[in-house]
């Protein structure tokens, strides 16, 4: 189907308002199917059984990255850095594209389906693909994304600890959330970015602006991201496909789309990611993953119908997080109670028993320091600049860990 489209347009942003967009290839990229897919994948996973309104996509959010990057070029050719219309076109591209990897339900298919592939190297494999099919018109923007480039600054705006997509997805996740905390003035940052010695500098006005974007990082993190029932149904769909995968190998047949059935059945690793898994990946999404539990939770087998079930009804294990690690015997006992209760096997009673550890550390001093420009033009690391035990603080990874297992009843 040929026909003239206007490609010059505008989408109605409920965070930044009206969004445009630069050109027709950005236009054509939007449009393909491998980009329109994150309209089926949602920006935060399973966080909507805890908020309920927490149901934006990735298409939304790179979106949303890209109209940063655009605010960001502005201000920094606005100050006299030289960047061409092929570099701008390629910053475009390459923070366009940077999550179009993500699969269903974001990152529970990675610990699963893909095991080991991660979303980073998918985004890769989409990029390169289309590549291919618009001629090598994105080839400086790989280079970016794979922080290539000569240019460093222009890496750090796509991959950094104040890129577009963290810029974007902090005010983005708070607003759909309703967590006020986490909501930081992206665009008041943007405007006071400059670039020394090719990299990404803040001017020293912006200080307060970065701590308070790291503050609400870290509490986001804890809020939203780390929040303990969003933890443990993300656990689940880890497991409920997990178990899919095992009942697959050993001939039991499930209901499932086409494209799962296919990762189900397939051990896919980096070194065999081939054309067709990559095409058939592109075919997954959420809606995938939801109609297949639907089906399992009427299954004959008692792990998968079971986490299938706690899913779809919002009846998840229950979690307790602590400070300190959790003790051999406390997971013994309740493996030994579930074994008894239902006449299942230890291996069985672990898809529902388990521990782990979460962390976080809003703060990197070591990966790529935030640098403060000074007014005399010297450039600062953001620790010495601030003179604030914040920054301290929040550079200290915090971890916790946590034990998860079934209420009284299953």
């Amino acid at each position: 189907m040929e026909n003239k489209v206007n490609k010059l347009k505008i989408f109605n942003d409920p965070i930044y308002g009206f969004i445009t967009i630069p050109n027709s290839l950005i236009f054509d990229l939007i449009e393909h199917k491998y980009f329109q897919r994150l309209r089926r994948i949602t920006q935060m996973g399973m966080s909507y059984l805890v908020y309920p309104g927490a149901h934006h996509t990735r298409f939304h959010h790179a979106i949303g990255c890209m109209h940063l990057m655009q605010k960001a070029l502005n201000v920094l050719r606005f100050k006299g850095v030289e960047i061409s219309e092929e570099e701008e076109n390629a910053l475009y591209i390459a923070i366009l594209l940077h999550d179009i990897g993500h699969g269903p339900f974001s990152h529970a298919m990675e610990h699963s389906i893909v095991n080991g592939v991660s979303h980073e190297t998918i985004s890769l494999l989409f990029m390169e693909r289309l590549n291919e099919e618009f001629n090598g018109s994105l080839t400086l923007a790989l280079d970016i994304f794979k922080g290539n480039y000569h240019r460093q600054f222009m890496c750090q705006l796509i991959s950094s600890q104040l890129d577009m997509d963290r810029s974007d997805y902090l005010k983005r996740d708070s607003f759909y959330t309703g967590v006020a905390e986490g909501n930081v003035n992206s665009e008041r940052l943007i405007t006071m970015f400059n670039v020394v010695n090719d990299q990404l500098v803040v001017e020293e006005k912006a200080i307060y602006s970065v701590e308070k974007f790291l503050i609400a990082r870290r509490f986001m993190y804890w809020q939203v991201y780390l929040h303990k029932t969003g933890l443990v149904a993300e656990q689940l769909l880890t497991r409920v496909l997990k178990r899919a995968k095992e009942l697959t190998n050993s001939g039991v047949y499930l209901n499932a789309s086409k494209p799962l059935s296919y990762f189900l059945k397939r051990e896919v690793t980096v070194e065999n990611f081939s054309t067709n898994d990559l095409e058939l990946f592109s075919r997954l999404d959420d809606n995938d993953i939801i109609s297949a539990m639907k089906e399992w939770q009427y299954h004959d087998d008692f792990v998968l119908s079971n986490l299938s079930s706690m899913i779809i009804n919002r009846d998840l294990l229950k979690v307790k997080v602590k400070e300190e690690r959790i003790k051999e015997s406390q997971v013994q006992k309740r493996l030994k109670n579930l074994m008894e209760e239902y006449g299942i096997s230890e291996y069985e009673a672990s898809y529902f028993v388990f521990t782990g550890d979460i962390s976080n550390q809003a703060y990197n001093h070591k990966y790529q320091p935030i640098q403060i420009l000074k007014k005399t033009g010297k450039t600062v690391k953001i620790g010495k600049a601030s003179g604030q035990f914040h920054i301290k603080a929040l550079s200290k990874p915090v971890t916790k860990y946590y034990i998860c297992y079934p209420k009284d009843k299953m």
